[in-house]
């Protein structure tokens, strides 16, 4: 299934509206579909399939624009795959009238992902507080259950309203 994806910056939520929702009331409005995705998702041949409090999941698949000059999967993608689906774990536990964003991640390629194959990312909450939130994740094939990659992050939570 294809979620809605921005095409223009006024099809992204706006601030006054993210603030007025708890972060999992955001997540669930993504995957349902009232909520516009980040175009960035789009171009990067993922999205998020699922998001329950402390979890979120995307799913996506290397293509070949996504290489490095030796045929390799760009570990960039990896990153970005596992920043999306570790933020997006913080962010079920970000209270209305705040936002997060990451300060830091990590990650761990196990192995190579060959183009075309499907994977999930699975992000984890492990702590929400007032202005952090850690989360871990790992990226995970859909047929063969293999790990390929591992991650953390720290995000920064911040009380606007």
């Amino acid at each position: 299934m294809t979620r809605y994806v921005a095409q223009t910056p006024d099809e992204l939520i706006d601030q006054d509206s993210t603030l007025s929702m708890s972060g999992l009331d955001f997540m669930k409005g993504m995957v349902e579909g009232r909520i516009a995705g980040p175009p960035m998702a789009a171009a990067l041949n993922y999205q998020i399939t699922e998001v329950s409090e402390g979890r979120a999941v995307f799913r996506g698949a290397p293509k070949f624009e996504f290489v490095n000059p030796t045929g390799a999967v760009h570990g960039g993608w990896y990153g970005t795959l596992l920043d999306s689906c570790m933020a997006c774990a913080v962010m079920t536990a970000v209270p209305k009238g705040a936002i997060y964003t990451t300060l830091e991640y990590k990650v761990n390629i196990v192995r190579p992902i060959k183009l075309g194959v499907q994977v999930d990312a699975i992000g984890i909450l492990q702590h929400a507080g007032r202005s952090t939130g850690v989360a871990t994740g790992e990226i995970r094939g859909v047929e063969d259950g293999k790990l390929y990659a591992t991650g953390s992050t720290t995000c920064i939570i911040m009380q606007i309203r």
